[in-house]
């Protein structure tokens, strides 16, 4: 009993607070070795910085565990480098056009997240970023403004495996995207079930959004075993 104790009050915060490092960084390298990012999800820093930056803001007016407020502290920093060293290395030929293999139908509105040069992707995170401040400054005392925002970010992190799972699913290959990164996805889920379910700091949200996050990860697996590398 005093082993599990320990593990749930020091092993599995140290986990936690360092999974972006331990999840991310063989991608970064990666990509930055092979020169290219294809195969690999610009949705994934998005997603990751979103709901990092709205834990952040969350954590104001919830005051959950530390050790969480740390780890969106460290994945803003690790999900920064990545979409700069992905976005340096798009195919040569999406960067002139980008992202070319979309079929028409798959453009966004706006193109959002597709653009060609890299400077709208750093101004709409600063937009976003001083958008928050400013409803912060002015909602953060108010308890539903304080739950909308954990319920998204918890929400936007959730479905964080989803545009790999599409993408995948669209190329029928894993290829670009790390087993590295899956398997410390899962285990990363893992970790977390129990780390919340033995806290009492931590909500019903943190343990329903986690839940769902594992379900996609899982079908990543999946893939992985159904596509390999193409």
């Amino acid at each position: 009993m005093g082993l599990w104790n320990l593990a749930i009050h020091y092993v599995a915060p140290m986990f936690i607070v360092t999974s972006p490092l331990t999840s991310y960084a063989d991608q970064i390298r990666n990509i930055h070795v092979t020169k290219s990012s294809r195969g690999f999800s610009l949705d994934t820093p998005l997603i990751m910085l979103l709901a990092s930056v709205l834990r952040c803001f969350y954590w104001l007016g919830a005051n959950f565990e530390k050790s969480l407020l740390y780890q969106s502290m460290i994945m803003i920093v690790v999900q920064l480098t990545l979409l700069k060293v992905a976005l340096d290395n798009r195919p040569a030929h999406d960067a002139s056009v980008p992202f070319a293999a979309i079929k028409k139908e798959d453009v966004r509105p706006f193109s959002f997240w597709q653009w060609r040069n890299q400077r709208p992707y750093w101004e709409f995170l600063a937009y976003f970023f001083s958008a928050f401040t400013f409803l912060q400054i002015f909602f953060g005392s108010s308890q539903t403004f304080i739950d909308l925002t954990g319920y998204l970010s918890l929400g936007i992190e959730a479905v964080l495996p989803l545009p790999q799972v599409l993408e995948n699913q669209r190329s029928r290959s894993c290829s670009g995207f790390r087993l590295s990164v899956l398997a410390s996805w899962i285990l990363g889920d893992v970790m977390k079930q129990v780390f919340f379910f033995s806290s009492e700091h931590v909500g019903n949200e943190f343990k329903i959004c986690a839940g769902l996050q594992m379900m996609l990860d899982m079908y990543l697996g999946v893939q992985f075993f159904m596509f390999g590398n193409g």
